[in-house]
């Protein structure tokens, strides 16, 4: 089922209106945007890979997203763990919260059960909640900069 574009959903009134999310949007092309999670971010390095036209999913992607995808997944993944220096990158989509696809990209550490598996999720709804620290904005704000200078 192919969604429509219109204000309802938080990812196309992000792209919209970008100004409000720039210090965390790490790369922005025809197809897709590269973005750090928003403060709060349950976790340094815990990218976002949006298609920027409204699209629910990989069945929806036109040939010129297709034959891109696997390009950005993997240059995001690997900005993910050279950032961070995590062991694995987890990438995951629901869909959701906002049907326009938003690939979560998250570093996963073995010293940290925290980042284990499904404990992702619990990890996120504690830093939502404010039960547990997101990460510094400022090191998030660094870890932009930085991660921008690799598209340069």
């Amino acid at each position: 089922m192919a969604f429509d574009s219109s204000s309802e959903c938080a990812i196309c009134a992000l792209h919209q209106d970008p100004i409000q999310y720039q210090d965390h949007v790490i790369s922005h092309s025809d197809c897709w945007m590269l973005r750090h999670h928003s403060n709060p971010a349950p976790l340094l390095g815990w990218l976002l890979l949006d298609t920027v036209r409204h699209c629910a999913g990989p069945w929806e992607f036109t040939d010129r997203e297709m034959a891109d995808w696997g390009r950005a997944l993997k240059h995001a993944c690997d900005l993910v763990r050279r950032g961070t220096g995590c062991d694995r990158v987890y990438t995951i989509a629901f869909g959701e919260g906002a049907p326009h696809l938003h690939v979560h990209l998250i570093p996963r550490f073995s010293s940290d059960a925290a980042t284990s598996a499904w404990k992702v999720a619990d990890l996120y709804r504690d830093v939502a909640s404010g039960s547990r620290d997101a990460a510094a904005p400022q090191a998030v704000l660094e870890f932009v900069k930085q991660a921008r200078s690799e598209f340069l």
